[in-house]
């Protein structure tokens, strides 16, 4: 389906809106904190990068998904975490500060790995002859789409602390408002097929919603990191940046197919429960501990 002229420009306004967002909490020290949490880092890292697609490619390949729903939920396993996560993590009384790292880091790391994955689900799912528009040349159209707005964000939270302050809750209001409209616009563009849509990918996103937050959760413990650091990670992993997705999907200079952002539309609405359920169960484990979080445990 082609896009028109409004969604292609609202699409690329709405993202930068939410990145600035999460621009205006992001200082260099939340890059450098990369030392002082190494190994909590490479492992919400080797989730976000190794598992996660490995775990996706398993989902849709186990429920035999539509070539473009299956590349629709690749498309999500490469995205980021979004800043929601932080505020599931705060919650459910897990590391934040490890979320504000693993979001910045992921942000920028996905600018590589995303094409990647994305080139391969297309090239395995779809026709080896179906042409690849999200070429590795389109890392630098992501880039003004995520790391520009970042960076703007950024660059305000270290020059007028107090505007960045005051722009912090509007701005995340103002993100949560446009995500809803993204999604349910991606819903509504596929209405005809939505229930149909639902049987054929419903629950291969819980599935892999369910396996995002289990190995975000579970291989950290495993690894011998703290449960704040796990709960964080599980977060992370668990609660994708879904309007990133929904963006590449529909742009008319990307992907340009809608029926590829059904999956990360119907994962986005999952994931705020399954999120909200396991964030209840782990607060519940972590509330008796008195020790302050192992902040520098590697």
């Amino acid at each position: 389906m082609q896009q028109n002229s409004v969604t292609a420009i609202f699409l690329p306004i709405a993202l930068g809106i939410i990145m600035l967002g999460l621009g205006l909490s992001l200082t260099i020290a939340d890059f450098k904190r990369i030392v002082v949490y190494p190994k909590a880092v490479f492992v919400g890292l080797l989730c976000q990068t190794i598992l996660l697609p490995l775990a996706c490619f398993g989902v849709a390949s186990a429920f035999d998904l539509p070539p473009e729903l299956a590349v629709g939920l690749m498309l999500l396993s490469a995205s980021p975490g979004g800043p929601t996560a932080n505020l599931y993590s705060h919650l459910a009384h897990g590391d934040v500060a490890l979320n504000i790292t693993l979001t910045a880091t992921n942000s920028i790391l996905s600018l590589f790995t995303l094409p990647f994955i994305v080139n391969f689900a297309m090239s395995h799912f779809m026709s080896q002859t179906h042409q690849l528009p999200l070429q590795f040349a389109k890392v630098m159209e992501v880039f003004v789409i995520v790391l520009v707005p970042v960076g703007i964000g950024m660059l305000v939270h270290a020059n007028a602390k107090k505007v960045a302050d005051g722009l912090a809750k509007p701005v995340r209001i103002l993100s949560a408002v446009l995500l809803v409209i993204v999604v349910a616009g991606a819903i509504a563009k596929e209405k005809a097929h939505l229930a149909g849509y639902f049987q054929q990918v419903g629950l291969a996103a819980l599935a892999f919603n369910l396996a995002s937050m289990g190995a975000g959760y579970f291989v950290p413990l495993l690894l011998k990191l703290p449960k704040k650091q796990a709960v964080a990670i599980g977060m992370e992993i668990g609660i994708h940046n879904g309007t990133l997705a929904i963006a590449i999907a529909q742009s008319p200079r990307l992907l340009n197919n809608t029926t590829m952002a059904i999956p990360p539309a119907i994962y986005s609405l999952i994931m705020f429960l399954t999120a909200a359920v396991f964030g209840f169960v782990v607060s519940r484990q972590l509330r008796p501990e008195s020790q302050p979080p192992a902040a520098g445990t590697t």
